[in-house]
């Protein structure tokens, strides 16, 4: 029996690998997917149930046209599956006038003629109660943006991709990478898949598969944390309170409104833990801060007092400029990479899966992906 050699093997079938995968097979291409847990689950950048979207974008205005283009594709996606992709709650993001990052969200919103409503800190008190903002305080609302349902958004992408003919390989262990000119041989721990051309969009583990090609590419993974919190859901539930960010000169923080009675949801953006050697995540609470910088933060802004309700820990891979990396390895044709996206890439996930396949394919993507080129970084 001859052995399918695929169009395309995918290996990290997350977030940005599901994604490429389903739009690869809408095309027609046969593909391999290889994870080494079972889609979703709880060991990638996708768990937690629900990620941010905004349009207005503070990292930089370049992320627009992406962010807009990856909203259009979740609106696709909610018609095509019967999970629940996108809530449209609105997104604030407040701190101090005079913000960097608040004045790039205002600028990247003019320039993009995207709706942004300026408010002070007495307007945001009035029209969600739940915030006790200090006066001087500044706040943007973006009414269009709002939350994505991540775990719902992989499992779609998943059921799509097997209907359409992708074959998974999941609680597989990438154990080697061999090449040749025309050809990709990946080793699993019981078998081996062959394919024309690779994606590599594994997290923290992307660094565990370039290096079988001799690549080392500048990734950091930290250890992040989330909670959710108790708190009076007649203030807080989803329909009469928002999506939020918060930055400062110390620190980031997000969160959400209670979904499903689930209770408000809360993350620091900044800060984490360093992770050596692929070592394993130590559990909510080994350290004191997991749950207490965003209960501080709570008291802090919220009008009401909050009770833990429970932790989880995450993992971010930051890059040096905290910018994305997608590009193809160098001195290997067929080899295209994809991570780094450093806490803030699942809300483009439609949209950079989708550019990922086309780019794949030998076509050009709906938006520029020239930002996140290797080329910016030194490395070995």
């Amino acid at each position: 029996m001859v052995k399918m050699i695929y169009d395309v093997i995918i290996i990290g079938a997350g977030s940005m690998g599901m994604s490429a995968g389903c739009y690869l097979t809408e095309s027609g291409q046969t593909v391999a997917l290889i994870d080494s847990y079972e889609p979703p689950h709880n060991e990638g950048s996708h768990h937690g149930g629900t990620r941010l979207i905004r349009h207005a974008y503070g990292e930089g205005g370049n992320y627009v046209p992406l962010a807009l283009y990856s909203q259009k594709l979740w609106e696709e996606l909610e018609e095509k599956t019967e999970e629940r992709i996108f809530s449209k709650t609105g997104i604030l993001n407040f701190g101090s006038k005079g913000n960097e990052f608040l004045e790039t969200v205002r600028k990247s919103a003019e320039e993009y003629n995207l709706s942004l409503e300026v408010m002070t800190a007495e307007e945001i008190n009035r029209r969600w109660p739940g915030f006790q903002l200090k006066d001087g305080m500044i706040g943007y609302f973006e009414k269009n943006s709002g939350v994505l349902f991540s775990e719902n958004i992989v499992r779609a992408y998943r059921v799509l991709a097997e209907k359409n003919g992708a074959d998974l390989y999941t609680n597989s262990y990438v154990q080697g990478v061999e090449m040749t000119a025309d050809q990709v041989t990946v080793k699993l721990t019981n078998s081996e898949v062959k394919g024309k051309k690779l994606l590599i969009s594994a997290g923290k583990g992307t660094n565990q598969v370039t290096r079988m090609l001799g690549i080392n590419l500048p990734l950091t993974p930290v250890r992040k944390t989330f909670s959710w919190f108790k708190a009076e859901e007649s203030n807080y539930k989803e329909g009469l309170f928002p999506g939020w960010g918060y930055i400062d000169e110390e620190s980031t923080y997000y969160g959400f409104p209670s979904i499903d009675g689930t209770g408000i949801k809360i993350g620091r953006h900044d800060g984490g833990h360093l992770l050596k050697n692929h070592e394993e995540l130590e559990p909510f609470s080994t350290f004191p801060e997991d749950g207490q910088e965003t209960l501080s933060f709570a008291h802090k802004y919220f009008s009401e007092d909050i009770e833990l309700k429970e932790g989880r820990v995450c993992t971010y891979t930051l890059t040096p400029d905290e910018d994305f990396i997608i590009d193809y390895l160098p001195g290997y044709d067929n080899v295209l990479v994809a991570c780094g996206f450093s806490g803030h890439g699942f809300k483009f996930s439609s949209g950079i899966g989708e550019s990922l396949a086309k780019m794949l394919m030998d076509k050009e993507p709906a938006v520029s992906l020239e930002s996140f080129r290797l080329n910016r970084f030194d490395y070995q």
